[in-house]
């Protein structure tokens, strides 16, 4: 019997320790952030600041495409608290009820959030569920020491016969899609038959003659080697490539006047996010100025989203923010895409 009343006892404190080791490992976690964001997004110096100020660890998982991230949420990926998708997929998780609204009284910061940035994003323009992280756009990338000057500045450039055989677009069709209509004075999500001929027509005829191939992944490489005279792209792409002592003599970026296509990141909080409160702390600490400023120095991108942030800056960007203050977001068209689809089949592989 006393055997009995020992191995029972025994059980009851295993049992015991076992819950007092799970109830500290859930206060653990508690203080455990879960961040799903871009491949290299997030400078390790920031996480490691708000780390240090909130007793706490971030954990980063990381994605490559919008489609990646919404295809692993939705086949049920569980335990992230922040997500970071492009302005079409906020609208359309918002809508698909995954995101839960922020905690306004803790977004202290959301006054230095450009109000242009805002005023582009019509999904969510009061930030209930979206604070903007970063407003970009792909821009067009001249070699200097192989093209003299008098060289058109918009998108007229691709019809530029000295540039054949030397240059490239993207292959992102409603990247190019969306600047052909732009240079035509229409919307980059147009979904008027005659706006898409038109624009269908200007590749094909007039750009398409003088590009080597649509490429979204090398075209930093072949621009640094010399192959490439004129690409179209993201800036960081072609700056990464080439080195740093060589960005003045040999890259002329520059997003066109009339404007372009655009994308913009924000921060969200999925809806069974476990760590609200810590989610919410750290998308407003993002948009304290000083700590906006290391992100942007991260990656010497410009400064759009948070103009305060500005003043702290440390490192000269690629190029002007104000570059951007005419280029349209890329929004959900829905089963409009189709049309979009249908003509880019034809620009991508017809003789």
């Amino acid at each position: 019997m006393k055997k009995s009343v020992v191995k029972f006892s025994a059980l009851v404190l295993a049992a015991l320790t076992a819950l007092s080791f799970l109830s500290s490992c859930s206060k653990k976690n508690d203080r455990t952030l879960f961040l799903y964001n871009w491949t290299y997004y997030t400078p390790d110096q920031v996480l490691r600041d708000f780390e240090k100020e909130f007793n706490c660890v971030v954990k980063v998982d990381s994605y490559a495409s919008n489609e990646e991230m919404y295809s692993k949420l939705k086949a049920g990926a569980k335990g992230y608290d922040i997500v970071v998708p492009s302005q079409d997929y906020v609208s359309i998780m918002i809508s698909q009820g995954m995101l839960q609204p922020l905690d306004q009284s803790k977004m202290t910061n959301k006054d230095n959030i450009n109000p242009l940035a805002l005023e582009k994003a019509t999904y969510d323009p009061t930030m209930k569920y979206a604070v903007p992280y970063y407003f970009g756009a792909a821009g067009i990338s001249v070699n200097k020491t192989k093209v003299p000057e008098g060289y058109a500045r918009d998108w007229s450039v691709f019809s530029d016969k000295r540039f054949a055989g030397h240059a490239t677009m993207m292959d992102d069709m409603r990247e190019v899609m969306g600047d052909a209509l732009v240079h035509l004075g229409k919307s980059v999500n147009t979904l008027d038959d005659a706006d898409l001929d038109a624009a269908e027509k200007l590749i094909e005829k007039e750009w398409k003659p003088n590009i080597v191939k649509f490429d979204a992944e090398s075209f930093g490489k072949s621009f640094a080697s010399g192959d490439f005279w004129l690409c179209h792209g993201y800036a960081e792409v072609i700056y990464g490539e080439v080195p740093e002592e060589k960005w003045d003599e040999t890259i002329d970026f520059f997003i066109p006047e009339e404007g372009g296509a655009a994308y913009l990141d924000s921060m969200c909080i999925l809806k069974d996010a476990r760590h609200v409160e810590l989610a919410n702390e750290f998308i407003n600490y993002i948009h304290r100025p000083e700590v906006y400023a290391k992100f942007l120095d991260a990656f010497s991108f410009p400064c759009f989203v948070n103009l305060k942030a500005a003043q702290y800056m440390t490192r000269k960007p690629m190029y002007e923010a104000s570059q951007m203050n005419n280029c349209e977001l890329k929004n959900d068209v829905g089963e409009g895409l189709d049309k979009y689809n249908e003509r880019w089949q034809r620009i991508r592989f017809t003789d």
